[in-house]
């Protein structure tokens, strides 16, 4: 059972969140929250699977929220109404695994939850785009030069599987996947296995 937390000002908004997620057989809403510091609370006391978090909330906003909940097993899903594209960089880079719009249809959003849960990187077409125009100085970044091995582990990367899996998909050694990782991650230029996703679904490689 994906245990879910919603986290938006609007009581509204939360109620036909919950409506509709409770009707599904594997999620459970465990909580709501109506601005970012009660959800911080409410992560620390109900350790959710997964967080929908709205970015413009009183007290504590969305990105705040994410900096705060920065190490913690919950992964959060962005979901806000009014959004500028530069919003989507720095909430990713603050933790958040997805980022979708209000107006998403709601069986995408479940499965939205679902493939979250999962370990996959998720992006609102529009996220995505913002992403993609935010990173290369007004054009696309040229696609990194990887080899056909480094392409297929970030692929799996961004299906958000362990290295274990990669190693036992690609049937390797779990310490030939940790190289591996390493090299994609040091091509890339980033930090971690979520940006390197973010790389993948900017490029359409997953």
């Amino acid at each position: 059972m994906i245990r879910v937390l919603i986290a938006d000002d609007h009581p509204v908004v939360r109620q036909g969140l919950r409506t509709f997620l409770d009707l599904q057989d594997d999620i459970t809403v465990v909580g709501e929250a109506g601005d970012g510091a009660e959800a911080v609370e409410l992560v620390g006391e109900l350790a959710p699977d997964v967080l929908l978090l709205d970015l413009k909330m009183p007290v504590l906003d969305g990105l705040g929220t994410l900096e705060m909940l920065s190490g913690t097993a919950t992964r959060v899903v962005v979901l806000t109404s009014v959004s500028e594209p530069s919003d989507v960089g720095p909430a990713m880079r603050a933790g958040a695994s997805g980022f979708l719009y209000k107006d998403v249809d709601p069986p995408a959003l479940v499965q939205a939850v679902r493939a979250v849960y999962g370990g996959q990187v998720l992006l609102a077409p529009e996220a995505a785009e913002a992403m993609l125009a935010g990173g290369g100085g007004g054009g696309a970044p040229a696609p990194v030069p990887l080899t056909e091995r480094e392409r297929e582990v970030l692929t799996l990367i961004a299906a958000g599987r362990s290295n274990r899996e990669i190693a036992r998909s690609l049937v390797v050694a779990e310490k030939t996947v940790k190289t591996h990782v390493s090299n994609v991650l040091m091509k890339l230029g980033v930090q971690d296995r979520t940006q390197a996703a973010l790389y993948a679904v900017r490029h359409g490689l997953a």
